[in-house]
């Protein structure tokens, strides 16, 4: 009769396959999430730009009043 417990080492061709396969999915809602993310940063660098620049006139058109 033979044994039953055989003691494995290493790992089989579809539980490999299954850790790529399970990465892969985890590596593309990454980068979907970052291009979502990039773009909301892209916005609000842009709206913060435009509210610096909106300030530097409003200060320089004060400071050429009280010169």
């Amino acid at each position: 009769m033979k044994k039953l417990n055989k003691s494995r080492k290493g790992f089989t061709l579809v539980e490999m396959v299954l850790v790529i396969a399970i990465i892969v999915i985890l590596a593309a809602v990454l980068v979907m999430g970052i291009g979502t993310y990039l773009q909301k940063a892209t916005a609000a660098a842009s709206s913060a730009s435009a509210h610096n620049s909106s300030i530097s006139i409003l200060v320089n058109a004060i400071d050429a009043e009280l010169s």
